[in-house]
């Protein structure tokens, strides 16, 4: 079964991992490698969630996936403001926003309906 979450989690992963293979080139190796870790953790853990065996599974992995979310948030806003690289982290930080509010809002709702 295919979600909003795990196709956009996953296409997201495939940008950061982009973005990781750029900023190696740049010479900029340990917030890429922390970037490319959290920002490919979140789909990692929206797939373990799809298949939790609880509904207490579900919702602590996806809360795991929110967190790496926020985590990443911070990489690419580091990288924005320190000037380590230049590149463009406009559009991944636009893509780590929403995924943020989806998780949240999935996180929220599952621990409101038992």
């Amino acid at each position: 079964m295919d979600s909003i979450i795990r196709n956009k989690s996953f296409d997201f992963a495939l940008a950061i991992i982009s973005l990781y293979q750029e900023l190696q080139r740049q010479h900029e190796y340990v917030i890429s490698k922390q970037l490319l870790r959290c920002g490919t953790s979140i789909g990692a853990n929206v797939e373990e969630a799809s298949a939790g065996q609880s509904r207490k599974d579900f919702m602590s992995k996806m809360a795991i996936a929110s967190k790496e979310a926020r985590e990443t948030k911070y990489w690419l806003l580091l990288l924005q403001k320190s000037n380590l690289a230049h590149i463009d982290v406009v559009e991944a930080l636009s893509q780590v926003e929403e995924l943020i509010r989806i998780l949240t809002s999935i996180v929220k709702t599952t621990s409101e309906n038992p």
